[in-house]
C-alpha cells in the first residue's frame, strides 16, 4: 500500500478542520460535477477529489503547495486525511 510505515510531518497532529460547505467551489463556478470533495486543511477550500472529472483538489495542491486536505464524506469510516507531498493516508476518527 502507498505510503505505508512512511512518517509524513503533516499529518502528524490529530485535530483537522470540517466545513458545511458541500460543493467544489471550482466546479460550481464552471458548471461542472464533482464525485467526493476534499477540504483544504491550509486554507479551507472545498474542491473536488481526483476521481473527479476536473480534479481541482490536485490542481490547487499543485498551485499552492497545500499539502493536506480531509474527506468530506458522510460514513465514519470514510473520513481521512491525504498528504500530497508524501501521498499518505491517515484514517480520521473526528474532526474538530
Amino acid at each position: 500500500m502507498e505510503g505505508e510505515n512512511k512518517y509524513c510531518e503533516h499529518l502528524a497532529g490529530d485535530e483537522f478542520s470540517t466545513t458545511r460547505t458541500k460543493v467544489c467551489e471550482e466546479c460550481v463556478k464552471t458548471g461542472s460535477t464533482w464525485n467526493h470533495l476534499r477540504l483544504c486543511q491550509t486554507c479551507g477550500t472545498v474542491l473536488c477529489c481526483n476521481a473527479s472529472p476536473n480534479q481541482h483538489a490536485q490542481k490547487h495542491f499543485e498551485a499552492t503547495g497545500h499539502p493536506v486536505v480531509t474527506s468530506i464524506l458522510p460514513k465514519p469510516w470514510s473520513k481521512f486525511a491525504w498528504c500530497y507531498v508524501d501521498k499518505i493516508k491517515k484514517p480520521l476518527k473526528q474532526y474538530k
